[in-house]
């Protein structure tokens, strides 16, 4: 676990994307808040992948900016000026366009932003083409069309399409090679926080642990030997780029480390979802190329600081119960986990007759972490992938829901065999 330690002068990331923003003025008044600000999603969608690119720039990664990148990363901003201006005229076409095609479902945002910046680089300011609001206007009809057709089938099509296969495995190298290194940060705070959750969460101490990345800090374990095997998310001795795949099977996905990209999105179309609230295929696909290469394999800092809530959550819970609870979360989920009749049954059952039981199984039964984890890990990918966010109240709920999820299935796995063979729990 990655302990805090202090930076030296740095000034805060937001701040400085802020300062540089209002450099651009009313330009780029649509991708901006009532302050005058960026949009948060102007700075997921556009600023951050597409400008600043921290996967390639990791000076521009962290929270704080070391004061040697401060000037750096304002003229990053600045220099993109005129595409972002652009990006802007384009957004309000499209918006009319989507209008006049009485599109309603999604948010615009999540759907044209990133097209609008695709349209700045291609054809510049909408104001200098007469033929600007017909090239909205096909953009709208682009992007609706691939709405409609985001199945299974056509995630298959586009992932085996040889000129797809060459550009994605390009962009799944550079991905991992541009990995950067987590940042020093200050003290966690996570214990605070599992120790209020449950009854008392604390969005302002949420928001910091996010701020401050403290998941993406505490992630810095999962690439040293045998750490991330024994969390359950990979079966390797350390993480390792995925394939691109070409197939998938619910029944048997890998670990979620192990999972290619096609295995990764195809559990999230086998899921309950909302399919108005997902991507388009191919944003789906570069998406979850740069989300493999992310700490934890999650894109957004809330997801990683829940599967750092998770891990220390449930650190030490197994069949003893004299440990010593190292938050009110810890002993509640505890607490849980002893009050399970098949865990003392499984316990109890002498070595000949413990054999019918799997060793998988009972390792996972008596070791509740590692199952606890992945299936923390699809949970948060999952609404990652429907673009819901995870408020601080949200956090209990979601921790304790998995591990009574996976409580509940492990028991009824249980009860499965041993009624098959004849036994009782």
């Amino acid at each position: 676990m990655v302990q805090g330690i202090s930076t030296g002068p740095a000034v805060p990331r937001g701040m400085l994307i802020a300062d540089a923003w209002a450099g651009l003025g009313d330009a780029v008044a649509p991708l901006s808040n009532a302050s005058g600000r960026p949009l948060a999603r102007t700075v997921k969608l556009l600023l951050d992948p597409l400008v600043l690119r921290p996967t390639m720039n990791p000076r521009f990664a962290g929270g704080l900016i070391d004061v040697e990148h401060v000037d750096e990363l304002r003229r990053t901003i600045l220099e993109a000026g005129p595409a972002l201006a652009a990006t802007a005229a384009w957004f309000r076409l499209v918006k009319q366009a989507r209008r006049r095609a009485g599109v309603t479902e999604g948010n615009p945002q999540d759907r044209y932003f990133q097209r609008c910046f695709e349209l700045a680089h291609t054809h510049g300011d909408p104001a200098a083409l007469p033929d600007a609001a017909a090239i909205a206007a096909e953009t709208v009809a682009d992007v609706h069309a691939e709405r409609g057709d985001v199945t299974v089938d056509r995630l298959r099509r586009f992932m085996t399409d040889p000129d797809q296969v060459v550009r994605l495995a390009g962009l799944l190298h550079h991905a991992w090679a541009d990995r950067p290194d987590p940042q020093p940060l200050s003290p966690d705070g996570l214990t605070a926080f599992l120790d209020t959750c449950a009854h008392r969460p604390d969005e302002r101490l949420w928001k910091a642990l996010a701020e401050k990345e403290v998941g993406t800090a505490e992630a810095a374990e999962l690439d040293r030997p045998r750490v991330a095997r024994d969390y359950g998310l990979t079966a390797k001795a350390a993480p390792a780029p995925p394939e691109l795949g070409d197939r998938a099977s619910k029944r048997r996905l890998p670990p979620p480390f192990d999972r290619s990209i096609m295995e990764r999105l195809f559990a999230a179309f086998t899921a309950v979802f909302q399919r108005e609230t997902m991507a388009d295929i191919p944003s789906m696909v570069v998406g979850e190329i740069h989300r493999s290469a992310a700490p934890w394999q999650l894109a957004d800092e809330p997801s990683r600081v829940a599967m750092a809530l998770g891990r220390d959550a449930t650190t030490g819970i197994d069949h003893r119960t004299d440990t010593t609870p190292a938050s009110d979360a810890n002993a509640r989920l505890q607490a849980r986990y002893s009050r399970e009749a098949y865990v003392h049954a499984v316990l109890r059952r002498p070595d000949p007759e413990s054999a019918s039981v799997p060793e998988d199984l009972k390792h996972e039964i008596l070791h509740v972490q590692a199952p606890y984890l992945r299936r923390l890990w699809a949970r948060l990918h999952g609404r990652e992938l429907r673009g819901e966010t995870t408020a601080a109240a949200d956090v209990w709920d979601l921790l304790d829901g998995v591990f009574r999820s996976v409580l509940l299935d492990q028991r009824d796995r249980l009860r499965r065999i041993l009624e098959k063979d004849g036994g009782r729990t």
